[in-house]
C-alpha cells in the first residue's frame, strides 16, 4: 500500500541551537550531512511515484545525500514563516512574551496556525491522488511536517505540537482499514 514519507532535513547551525529557521536559507552542518547520508539506509529499496522538496538548500541537500531524486520543489513544503521570530529561540521569545505558543499564536509578521494549515491542506490535496501511483516522499522542515502529520489524521494545525520531529528523521503516513493514520513517527 502506498505511503507518504516525511523526511526532515539534517542539522543546520540554527537547528543545533534551537533557533527558528524558516526563510533563512542555511546549509547543513557536517553532522547534518552525515545524518542525511544515513537516511539513505532507511530509504534504500524504496521506490517513489514522486519526491517533493522544500526549495530551501537544507532540504534539497538532505534529499540528495539520502539518495532521493527530487521531482519538484514545492513552496508549500517551506517551513512555517516565523516572521519577526526568525533566528530566535523559544527561550528568547519567552523573555518578551512568556505565554507565546507557536501552535496557538503563530508568529508576528509571519504565519498563523490557520495559514500554515491551509498551505498544508493544499499540499495534501495535490499529493493524495499521487498515492494511486505509489508512495510519495516529502522533504521539508520540522514545524511544517508536524502540521502535515496532524492534518493527515484530521487534527487542527495545533495538533502538530504533539508530534516531536528531530532532524534527519523519517515519518510515515498511510492508511489502516481505510482511515488515515500515522504508521511511524520520528524514526531514523
Amino acid at each position: 500500500m502506498s505511503e507518504i514519507l516525511l523526511v526532515r532535513h539534517g542539522e543546520t547551525t540554527w537547528s543545533a541551537t534551537r533557533r527558528h529557521t524558516s526563510y533563512t536559507d542555511l546549509a547543513l552542518t557536517p553532522d547534518g550531512e552525515r545524518q542525511a547520508r544515513a537516511l539513505g539506509a532507511v530509504l534504500v529499496g524504496r521506490r517513489f511515484a514522486r519526491v517533493l522538496s522544500s526549495p530551501r538548500q537544507r532540504a534539497r541537500a538532505t534529499a540528495q545525500l539520502a539518495g532521493l531524486t527530487v521531482d519538484e520543489l514545492d513552496d508549500d513544503l517551506t517551513e512555517w514563516n516565523y516572521g519577526e521570530y526568525e533566528g530566535r529561540t523559544t527561550v528568547d521569545i519567552h523573555k518578551d512574551d512568556p505565554r507565546w505558543n507557536i501552535w496557538t499564536d503563530g508568529c508576528p509578521g509571519g504565519e498563523t496556525p490557520e495559514q500554515i494549515g491551509a498551505r498544508v491542506d493544499r499540499l495534501l490535496d495535490r499529493v493524495t491522488p499521487l498515492l494511486d501511483q505509489g508512495s510519495v516522499a516529502l522533504v521539508g522542515h520540522a514545524h511544517n511536517l508536524r502540521v502535515v502529520g496532524a492534518r493527515w489524521i484530521g487534527l487542527p494545525p495545533s495538533g502538530g505540537g504533539k508530534l516531536r520531529l528531530d532532524t534527519a528523521t523519517v515519518s510515515v503516513l498511510g492508511h489502516e482499514h481505510g482511515r488515515r493514520v500515522i504508521l511511524r513517527w520520528n524514526g531514523g
